[in-house]
C-alpha cells in the first residue's frame, strides 16, 4: 500500500463541481413502501425459496413474496445503525419477503438508487437515530436525511466511478483477508500435526478459578487482572504469585482465549486458573500451546443459551500430548518461530485492510462532495497491490 492511503489516488480533483446538485430530503428522493411490510413470526413462516429480509439481510425463506422488483432495504434497528460492522443499506430484486426491521425504498431509476446506497453506507446515522441501547431509524427520521443529489448523468457517473474502483478495492480485501486466514493456519496446521500419548489435563495440573467480580479492576493498579476477555485490566491487590495459564471460562467478551503468565495477579472468578503439578513432565508453555489448539474443540462442548460456559470437568478432560520434556523443548523452538511469523504476516495484513477501508472513505468523500473527477485504473491498481 503506498503512501498516499487516505489522500489522493489518482482521481483528479479541483474545486467543487456540484454544478446542478441539490440537498434534497431522502423522502423527496424515493417512495417509502413501509406500510406494505408484514412481519411473520417464525412459527407461522412456511418455508419455501423466496428470501425474506430483516434489518441485516436474509433470515429465512418463504412460501409466498410482497414485493416482485428492484429496491432499496435501509436497517430500521439494531446495534449496526451506529456500530456500521456492515452495510445498513443494501438492494434486493425479484420476489422478496421483507418484514418491519428493515425500511424499504423505490426509486425511480437503478442510478439514484445505487447512488443513494452508497451515501447511506458512508454517512454516519447518529443524528437521526433514537435510543442508545437499542439503536432505532424510525421512517420520520429517514425520510429527513439530507442528501447532496446531483442530475441523473452525474449520479450515473458517479455510481460507474464507484463501482469500478470497489470492485478492484473488494477483490484486494478478498485476497488479504485469504492470506490473513493463511497465515493463522500456517501456526495451526503445526499445531494440529503434533501426535502424541496424551493424558486428561485433570491429573496433570491444578485448577483453581479467581474470587473477584469483573467490576474489581481499578485505573492504574500494580498488578494484572485477568478476566474472560482477551484484554488485560489492572488492579491493586493480588491472589496468585505463580506461573499458570488462564483459561476464560465464559465468551460474554466475545470468544474464548487463553494466556500464559507468571508472577503476581489476580483473577475473575469466572476465569480458570492452571497451574502444572511436575514441571519436569510438562513445560508451561507447551501447556498452553495446546489448550490454545483446543479452543475450538472447547468451544462446541461449552453449554449456555446465550452466554457459553466452559464446566470444569470439560477442561479436566482435555487430552493433552505428553512427549518427553527435551522434546517438548524442540517443538517449542519451531512453534514460537511460527508464531512469530504468523503474527507479524497477520499485523501486515491486517494494516492492509484498514488502508483499504480508508481508501474506501476517501473515494466516496470525493464523490459526495462532487470532486470525483476521473479515477486512475493504473494508481487503483497500485494502491490495491
Amino acid at each position: 500500500m503506498g503512501d498516499g492511503v487516505g489522500g489522493d489516488f489518482g482521481w483528479n480533483s479541483g474545486d467543487c463541481v456540484k454544478v446542478g446538485w441539490e440537498d434534497k430530503q431522502l423522502g423527496v428522493v424515493c417512495e417509502n413502501l413501509d406500510s406494505k411490510r408484514v412481519p411473520i413470526t417464525k412459527s407461522k413462516r412456511l418455508s419455501g425459496s423466496i428470501p425474506y429480509y430483516g434489518a441485516s439481510g436474509v433470515v429465512d425463506h418463504v412460501a409466498d413474496y410482497l414485493f416482485d422488483e428492484n429496491l432499496l432495504l435501509v436497517s430500521e434497528d439494531g446495534a449496526n445503525l451506529l456500530a456500521r460492522t456492515y452495510p445498513i443499506a443494501f438492494a434486493i430484486s425479484g420476489k422478496t419477503w421483507v418484514n418491519n426491521h428493515a425500511h424499504v425504498l423505490r426509486f425511480e431509476d437503478m442510478d439514484s438508487q445505487q447512488f443513494i446506497e452508497y451515501y447511506l453506507n458512508f454517512i454516519t446515522l447518529e443524528p437521526y437515530v433514537s435510543g442508545m441501547a437499542q439503536p432505532k431509524l424510525n421512517q420520520k427520521s429517514l425520510n429527513a436525511i439530507i442528501v447532496p443529489f446531483p442530475p441523473l448523468p452525474e449520479q450515473k457517473r458517479i455510481v460507474a466511478i464507484l463501482d469500478e474502483a470497489f470492485a478492484g478495492i473488494d477483490a484486494a480485501v478478498a485476497n488479504t483477508e485469504k492470506n490473513l486466514a493463511n497465515a493463522r493456519e500456517l501456526f495451526e496446521g503445526y499445531l494440529n500435526a503434533m501426535s502424541f500419548e496424551k493424558q486428561p489435563l485433570g491429573s496433570l495440573v491444578e485448577i483453581k478459578t479467581g474470587k473477584l467480580n469483573a467490576n474489581a479492576a481499578v485505573g492504574g493498579g500494580e498488578y494484572p487482572f485477568f478476566t474472560c476477555s482477551r484484554e488485560v485490566y489492572e488492579i491493586d491487590h493480588y491472589a496468585f504469585d505463580c506461573e499458570a495459564i488462564l483459561l476464560a471460562g465464559n465468551n460474554a467478551s466475545g470468544d474464548f482465549n487463553v494466556k500464559h503468565y507468571n508472577g503476581k495477579f489476580n483473577a475473575y472468578q469466572r476465569t480458570y486458573v492452571i497451574t502444572i503439578n511436575d514441571c519436569n513432565k510438562l513445560r508451561y508453555r507447551f501447556l498452553y500451546f495446546q489448550i490454545l489448539k483446543s479452543l475450538k474443540e472447547l468451544k462446541s462442548s461449552s453449554v449456555g443459551a446465550g452466554t457459553k460456559f466452559l464446566k470444569l470437568s470439560m477442561i479436566k478432560d482435555l487430552q493433552i500430548a505428553l512427549p518427553p520434556i527435551e522434546e517438548q523443548q524442540s517443538i517449542l523452538e519451531a512453534l514460537e518461530g511460527l508464531l512469530s511469523e504468523s503474527e507479524r504476516l497477520q499485523k501486515i495484513y491486517q494494516q492492509k485492510l484498514s488502508a483499504l477501508a480508508e481508501l474506501k472513505q476517501s473515494i466516496l468523500q470525493k464523490a459526495f462532495a462532487g470532486e470525483l473527477i476521473t479515477l486512475s485504473k493504473t494508481t487503483l491498481d497500485e494502491a490495491v497491490a
